[in-house]
């Protein structure tokens, strides 16, 4: 951020108008967590272009040395955390009864996809008849579904806030012990000496205790009941955990899906991603303090608030943006290093490194205009219902093709 007159004058006023109570460091790690998302899908994702359009692929395949970077971008267990945290938080100071307490939760979440499924769902069909070859479009849909199964994830997690709140009460930082159980004896019964007799399905039973564990992490945390001590615990223990799978159950290195490979650590997560997730929720309970510290300072602070108030609309739409630059360029048949080439040279990296800039920015330009929807919708009653009842159908609509049902 500039350190002109006017961006500090910007800066001065936001940190002005922050209430007391707000807690910074939670939402500086809110912040950071975010944007590891669409970092880690714009540098670890690419495309490869052929007769048949754009298709997904990944410089990880070819450069393996690189699987530790996934290490720092994946860091869906620091928001699970700031999760749980927060809706602690917000459940001790709900107005009303929990159930609308929830139903207005999950309203924020829902709006935004709903929203950008409908819009997907206009554009899939204006590109079609401008042409754009259907191996595009079931990749463009694929990239925009990628990052919502963790808001489905998140829907169920935040209507278990309720029980978790009173399993922190009565177990502390040890109510996520079971939840990490369940997860390895699923992994034992996928990847042990069982393996070949276990149903292909069985992994989907980690889909709920992996993410859960953080957020039971960050739930226990709000109530007060993980300190320090746990907190270094839960840090060495992550980091040993997480070293024993790689070293010595040969566990995937790469922390996100790598295109060939036949087993994976994000879908469902693994034990792998839980121990990470352990490691990374110490350290950041551990530095809570000094990033608060940090981001009492005006010009570090805006730009966590800016991305807050965002958090959906970046979620939602980060791939559109990288999508914007590359279906375009592939639609021209343009072979452009970085944007539609297949990712597997270091020429590709560096130039993928100087996209970074471009994806952003065409966010930042898709935000200004979508960021609304994360807003209750205020129309008139009966023309708010036909917008809900449009958008669902067309969301419907995106659902059946991204999924290849039609």
């Amino acid at each position: 951020m500039s350190t002109g007159t006017p961006t500090r004058r910007l800066a001065a006023r936001i940190d002005a108008a922050t209430p007391d109570h707000r807690d910074r460091a939670i939402d500086g790690l809110r912040a950071l967590a975010l944007l590891a998302v669409p970092a880690g899908h714009w540098m670890l994702g690419g495309f490869r272009l052929d007769a048949d359009g754009l298709h997904n692929a990944s410089p990880l395949s070819t450069f393996g040395g690189f699987a530790p970077v996934s290490w720092v971008l994946q860091m869906l267990g620091v928001f699970f955390l700031v999760g749980g945290f927060a809706s602690v938080l917000s459940y001790r100071r709900r107005p009303a009864t929990t159930a609308a307490w929830l139903g207005g939760r999950l309203a924020r979440l829902g709006r935004p996809v709903l929203a950008v499924t409908a819009v997907w769902a206009v554009l899939l069909m204006a590109l079609s008849a401008l042409g754009v070859p259907e191996g595009t479009l079931r990749t463009g849909a694929t990239l925009v579904v990628q990052p919502l199964w963790f808001v489905g994830v998140y829907t169920v997690v935040t209507a278990l806030t309720p029980l978790c709140v009173r399993l922190a009460r009565t177990l502390g930082g040890w109510a996520a012990l079971p939840l990490l159980g369940a997860v390895a004896v699923v992994d034992f019964l996928r990847y042990g000496p069982y393996a070949e007799s276990a149903p292909g399905w069985l992994g989907v039973l980690n889909l709920l205790p992996g993410w859960l564990f953080a957020y039971q992490l960050g739930v226990s945390w709000g109530e007060g009941r993980i300190g320090r001590r746990g907190a270094r615990l839960l840090l060495a223990g992550g980091t040993a955990l997480f070293a024993v799978l790689l070293l010595v159950f040969h566990y995937p290195a790469s922390m996100v899906g790598v295109p060939g490979e036949a087993r994976t650590n994000s879908h469902p997560p693994s034990l792998l991603v839980v121990a990470l997730a352990a490691a990374q929720s110490g350290a950041a309970i551990l530095l809570r303090d000094r990033i608060a510290r940090l981001l009492s300072r005006p010009l570090l602070w805006a730009p966590v608030v800016v991305v807050n108030l965002s958090a959906m609309t970046i979620l939602c739409w980060h791939q559109s943006a990288m999508l914007a630059a590359a279906v375009p360029a592939a639609s021209a048949g343009a072979s452009v290093t970085g944007l539609t080439t297949a990712p597997d040279t270091v020429g590709w990296i560096l130039a993928r490194v100087a996209w970074l800039p471009v994806f952003a920015g065409l966010l930042a330009l898709i935000a200004r205009y979508t960021r609304r929807f994360e807003a209750p919708w205020r129309t008139g009653a009966r023309a708010a219902r036909a917008c809900r009842a449009l958008a669902a159908l067309l969301a419907a609509g995106f659902a059946v093709f991204a999924l290849g049902l039609a």
